[in-house]
Order: C-alpha cells, then structure tokens, then sequence
C-alpha cells in the first residue's frame, strides 16, 4: 500500500477515536429537576426514601454529607429520570438542611432537603368521633376569596362561571372566609375535595398531576395551613380528600413512569374499568372476576396506579405523613377505597398510624349492600387475612334507603333493614350517613322530591346512629341535577351574586326555613349526647312510622318519624322495650307533645315530620 495513503488512514483513525472518546466524556452530568418529599422533619421518621426526578440519574449513587443522615442504598428506572433514595435518619438528628451529592461517573448534582422542626402535636391528630358532623365542600364552587388566583399566569384551565365544567373560581380564602358561617350552622368537621394541582378544567380536584402541590387557583400552602389553624381555633376539623387510585390523565407518570409496575397498563394498552365489587368479598371469586375493578382505568382514562409496587407504596405512605403533617389534619376521606388492593391499605394504614396513632379515615364504597361496604371497614381480618385499617366508610346502603323511604314512598322497613345489618359491621356507630354528595344528584331535586322531604330526610340523618356528613348547599335546599349541575356555585360566594346565602337577610324564605330547620337539628344534637353517642333501639315501626331510642346511663330521646303524606295518630306499644318503665315523654323537637297511655305512646304527628322526647 502508498505509504502516504496508509498515513491518511491513520490519521483518520486517531481522528475517530479523538472524536468517539470526546464524546464519552461529555456525556450530561446528572440533573435533578424535583425532590419528593420536598422536605421533611427531624425527630420524625427513623427513615425516608426520596424520589428524585430528571436526567441522566441510571447508575448514579448518592452520598450524605450530613451527620444523622446516612444514604443505606439507591436505585434508578433504566431511562434515568427517576432515582429511589432510601436515607436512615438518626434520632440525635437537629433540624436544618441535609446535603445531598448525586454522583455519576460524567459529574455531579447536589440536593438539598430540608429538614424541619416539628410542631407541638399535642392536642392534634386526633382524628373524628361521633360528636362530628362533616361538611362537605368543593372547594371552587363555594366562595372566591381571592380574585387574583381565577385565571393563574401559564394555567391551561379554563376560568368560566357560565360553563358547568370550567372552573369558577373558589378557593381556600373563600372557606377562610366564611368559616364562621359554617361555625354557627353548627358543622364541625370539613372535608374538602381535593385542592391538590390538575390541570385543564378538572376544577373537582380529582385529577391530581403533583401529589405534593397545591392548585394554584386554590392558594398557597399557607393558605390552607391557615384554613385548618383557623379551623382548630373555632374547634373544628380538616380532612383532606386523598385519591390513590388513579392520577389524572396529564400527570407525567402516564406516559414515563418511574418503574415498569407503578401503573396498570399504559394509555394505549389498559384494561376498560369494572364498579362493581361483589366479587372482591366473594371468597371463591378468580382474579378474572375483580381484575377489572382493581386494575382498570377509572373512567377509561385515569392511569391506574398499581400500589402493590413497593416503591409506590412507600411513596403514598409517606405522601399521606407529609399532608397530615404540613397541614396538621384531622383525617382522610379516602376517594375509591375498594378499588386498590386491600394489600396495600393495610400496610398504608400501618406506616401512617406509627407516627399518628389516632389518625381516622373514611372509605367510599359506593354499594346498596351492607355485606359488600361492611368488607371493606377494618378492625378484624377478612377471609383474605388482612385488616384493610380502614377507620370507617360512608353509609351507602342507608344513603339509597333514606332516598327511597323519603322521596319515594318505601316502606319505613327499608331504614329498619339497613340498621339491622350493622352486626357486620366492628364499628357500626362510627359509620358516615348522609343523603347526597357531590357525585349525586342533589335531594331536593330528585324525582318526587321537594324542601319538605328535604327536612324530614335531615331530620332523620341527624338523629340516627352514625357520624352524618352534609353536602354544601343542602342546609339551603340549593337544586341541582346529575353531575355537574349538582355543583353548583354556593350563592353569594362570588363576585356579582345577586343573593348571599351565607346571611339570613339574603336568603330566600325556603331556603331560610331549610336553614334554620337543619340548625336547629345541629343544635339538638350538640346539646343532647344521646343523639350522638347513644345506643339506637327499635321501638316500633310500619310502613309509615318509625320509632327508636337513643340511649345513654343518663339519657334517653324517643324519637318518632312519620313518612306518610298525611297526619298520623300513633299508638306505639312500648311493651318489652328500653322505655317500658317511663312515666313521662317531653318534647324536646317538634310541634307536638306525646303520652304514655296504657303502655303506649301516643302522639299526633304532621305529615313527613319527625319529633324527640326526653324519656323520664
């Protein structure tokens, strides 16, 4: 060969090699772009896996240059955006900010994590009792207390109070707002819908894309640790709306997620939702029976995630540590209880309850049947072996008989029938009524219904056994249809209300009459524990009637509903029951007065009214 053509060659050569090792060398040094949990406390946890997002993170190894923070190991997803950090946190640890180096052989990032003082805890966390009474609010459709938030800089959601589905602009300062209009109603519990970050026009709440981010047109965190302070002063409660589920459908993990098991499925390729969950209590149900219901993408299009993955697991964990603690909550409403593995909730509500032992939540389990919603509460183990530790659920089965009963007609053995299967259940008396939520149509607007049925369903609600929850709105018989027009705007929250229901002057007379009815009913129940915290007993009942006891040591409250559309006159024999030996009724609610005659209580009772009596 041309000794000059092999020399040409060569240098190409060492040229290519130049070329090929340069670009080995500038391989992109690590980039964090997000720390989860962004931050956390000393004297805490003995221990906390991070969840570190960005670029360039496969193979990256992480040291502590921290005394009391010791990195044990780490672990990547093979594209290198995600990196699983897990850290031993000593108890000498002092509060301040721990240093972190992410290190690869291409270079370095650092990251810091701040490290807080906890706040004085005595006193807090302790979950509800049956001296609450829930209010249920969402939080865009209740008042705006802060303009600026409607139509934040770069959102991609639509502000719009005229469309149904856009949001309308309330937040966390219009609840601050009229926080003594809910104190003086006489609620004391408020579960808010979710107020973390979505996007478009998901105002619910529901479709969460930062499980550590506020919704900016909601307010700062400030804001909402405001919110409970505010809250607390007044003696009353917060639980946060916590969904587990699924994300919303423009979360990032929907297309890049951070393990190859933290979703069921992908976008293209996911199974189409089941509601039903009889098969999951069936012991002899095959997976083909329930997979759908624990794996499929809610409404067909909410990535499902797979909390069974380890990682995940801890990271919801410690999600649910970091809200209870940077808000200083009450409790939880769990949204979709059923269709995660009971696995999971389990050691869910094991890791929560080691750092808040009294924390107190409530699963929806949207079922008529009290064998299928009893399943689901804890306290003992199912067939399957495992305490799901679920401190309670909503009262469905009782919800669809009240609206039977009430709008409908329904023999009053419905209610009874519902009440009759609370052996199912460990804590009967702990479980959440109610007659409607955001996800219904409103009472007073279903077929055959009207404001009067609307207190008598009220009057019932707060005088049976169980915590009640009342949905925003019904205290002034606000209508509304099927989802989303159940959601409407609380009148005189906004800007240009013609009317402000939040002030007597400015309510209608039917919805005053409704108001002052269900404060009224608030107010009894405050002053008489027995409506509270009594045992229940039937004392009698047929197709239009029903009465029952609510019974302390040092109190009884006979309490008689009349469903028909007419006026009753009831003889009520009181012959082998907890009331045999009484010598006087007094009316303690109601229009009307009640005698013991003969062994039987007799009392003329108006049309779809309800009455209580101090038993002597």
């Amino acid at each position: 060969m041309n000794p000059c053509r092999r020399g040409w060659q060569a240098g190409v050569f060492v040229l290519i090699l130049a070329v090929l090792n340069l670009g080995a060398w500038a391989q992109p040094a690590p980039l964090v772009k997000k720390l989860e949990p962004p931050n956390w406390w000393a004297h805490y946890t003995p221990d906390l896996t991070l969840l570190l997002t960005g670029e360039n993170l496969s193979g990256a190894r992480v040291e502590s240059s921290n005394h009391g923070v010791k990195v044990e190991a780490s672990h990547s997803s093979a594209n290198g955006h995600y990196l699983f950090v897990r850290l031993s946190l000593s108890a000498g640890l002092k509060p301040g900010n721990a240093d972190l180096l992410v290190k690869s052989k291409e270079g370095s990032a650092k990251v810091q994590l701040p490290l807080l003082a906890r706040a004085d805890s005595r006193g807090r966390f302790e979950g509800f009792s049956r001296d609450d009474v829930i209010y249920l609010i969402m939080p865009d459709r209740f008042a705006d207390g802060d303009l600026s938030n409607d139509q934040p800089a770069g959102s991609t959601g639509v502000y719009d109070r005229n469309s149904p589905m856009a949001y309308h602009g309330g937040d966390l300062r219009g609840i601050r707002d009229h926080i003594g209009y809910l104190h003086d109603l006489g609620v004391n519990t408020l579960w808010l819908t979710p107020v973390w970050k979505n996007t478009d026009s998901d105002y619910h709440g529901y479709h969460v894309v930062d499980f550590y981010a506020l919704d900016e047109r909601m307010g700062s965190m400030q804001e909402y640790q405001a919110l409970v302070a505010d809250a607390h002063r007044l003696g009353m409660k917060v639980l946060i709306d916590y969904v587990v589920n699924h994300t919303g459908p423009h979360h990032p993990w929907a297309n890049d997620p951070p393990t190859p098991t933290w979703l069921h499925g992908t976008p293209a390729h996911h199974l189409e939702p089941a509601y039903t969950f009889k098969a999951l209590v069936d012991p002899h149900a095959s997976p083909r029976e329930y997979l759908a219901t624990l794996e499929g993408w809610f409404a067909g299009r909410l990535p499902d995630l797979n909390p069974d993955d380890p990682d995940l697991a801890l990271y919801l964990a410690q999600n649910a540590m970091w809200w209870t603690e940077t808000a200083q909550l009450d409790g939880f409403r769990q949204d979709t209880f059923p269709f995660s593995s009971r696995q999971f909730w389990s050691g869910w509500h094991e890791r929560l309850r080691q750092v808040f032992p009294r924390i107190d939540d409530i699963g929806e389990v949207w079922d008529a049947d009290s064998t299928v919603t009893s399943f689901f509460a804890g306290g003992r183990k199912q067939f399957d072996g495992i305490d799901s530790g679920l401190a309670t659920v909503f009262d469905f089965p009782l919800y669809f008989a009240l609206r039977d009963v009430v709008i409908k007609g329904a023999p009053m053995e419905k209610i009874v029938d519902v009440l009759r299967h609370d052996e199912l259940y460990p804590h009967p008396e702990m479980l959440v009524t109610f007659i409607g939520n955001h996800d219904t149509r409103r009472f007073v607007s279903e077929e055959g219904s009207n404001p009067a049925k609307l207190k008598a369903a009220l009057s019932l609600l707060l005088t049976l056994r169980g915590i009640p929850q009342v949905y925003s709105g019904d205290e002034i018989a606000l209508p509304g249809g099927n989802d989303p027009d159940n959601r409407r705007d609380f009148p005189g929250g906004f800007p240009g209300d013609p009317h402000n229901a939040f002030t007597a002057s400015g309510r209608t007379a039917e919805q005053q009459d409704v108001f002052a009815h269900v404060q009224s009913l608030l107010a009894l129940r405050q002053s008489h524990p027995a409506l509270r915290t009594g045992k229940q007993w039937h004392i009698g009942w047929d197709d239009t009637y029903y009465a029952f006891l609510r019974e302390l040591p040092e109190e009884k409250l006979l309490v008689v509903y009349n469903n028909a559309p007419k006026t009753l006159e009831l003889n009520i024999p009181v012959e082998n029951t907890p009331i045999v030996t009484a010598s006087n009724l007094q009316t303690v609610f109601g229009n009307t007065s009640a005698d013991l005659v003969a062994g039987k209580v007799r009392v003329s009772l108006p049309a779809q009214t309800l009455a209580v009596f101090s038993v002597r």
